[in-house]
């Protein structure tokens, strides 16, 4: 099982980036996903999470509005859309595969090795 996660980097404060997460080695239509992000000196913190079916999303206040959250499961891919990027935006960001969509990092199973968004001022 792997996740592989892309698209980081260095990006304007307005800016946008779009995060993939491609997945193999599992079946993905059967695992709901979540994205994470872990700024230098805190903990790693909930992003966003997408159900198996892709028809039921959530995000956490601080990127609400901003960020899109997708899948398509015949490219066994992941997305996350991130526009109106922010400094407080910087971090390394985790793709997460589990049986639930929740907020939890418990509730998921397989980590992908994370990207790093850096948004500049």
């Amino acid at each position: 099982v792997q996740l592989q996660a892309s698209g980081g980097g260095l990006v304007q404060a307005g800016g946008s980036l779009r995060l993939s997460c491609v997945g193999s080695g599992f079946t993905l239509d059967y695992h709901a996903f979540g994205w994470f992000r872990q700024a230098p000196g805190k903990e790693r913190e909930w992003v966003s999470c997408i159900n198996m079916n892709g028809d039921e999303t959530a995000y956490s206040n601080s990127v609400k509005g901003r960020f899109t959250v997708s899948r398509d499961n015949a490219k066994s891919t992941v997305y996350l859309q991130m526009n109106s990027l922010k400094p407080e935006d910087t971090a390394v960001y985790y793709c997460a595969a589990g049986g639930r969509a929740g907020v939890s990092r418990s509730e998921y199973d397989y980590w992908g090795q994370g990207t790093l968004v850096t948004v500049s001022s």
